[in-house]
């Protein structure tokens, strides 16, 4: 998925987005009464490739409903931002694609974050959460 069909998925599933000024982080999103928001700062994105990782990863916080609040325990926190993340991997790195390019022979992730336009250690984090969970290079 590229950026535009991010956007698109985001307008399809009725989730807002806006650029907004935050200090802390590049982007967040919230839910308020069955309405899902992204917030997104451009300023603190350096590339469309840290647009897509972030914009992804605040999808998936919309698309499995995975949110805390501020109070929340880490492990609950932990356990939100994982499901958030399979989300992107899932989506950013299909697992069709992924073992289309083991079978012709690219297997380090710098190669392979090449291949999906994605960072080093997004694509690490992508390839350790498919090797827990199935096997890649079938």
């Amino acid at each position: 998925m590229d950026n535009l069909d991010l956007y698109l998925l985001a307008d399809e599933n009725g989730i807002v987005l806006d650029e907004f000024n935050l200090r802390e982080t590049p982007s967040l999103s919230t839910m308020d009464d069955g309405q899902c928001y992204i917030a997104m700062n451009s300023t603190r994105l350096e590339t469309m490739v840290d647009e897509r990782v972030h914009l992804a990863h605040e999808l998936g916080h919309c698309m499995t409903g995975s949110f805390y609040n501020r109070y929340a325990a880490l492990d609950i926190r932990g356990k939100h931002e994982r499901r958030a993340n399979k989300w992107a991997f899932r989506h950013l790195v299909p697992l069709d694609e992924l073992q289309k390019c083991f079978r012709h022979g690219l297997t380090e992730h710098w190669q392979l974050a090449e291949v999906f336009d994605v960072p080093c250690e997004f694509m690490q984090q992508a390839l350790d959460y498919y090797r827990e969970t199935r096997p890649l290079g079938a």
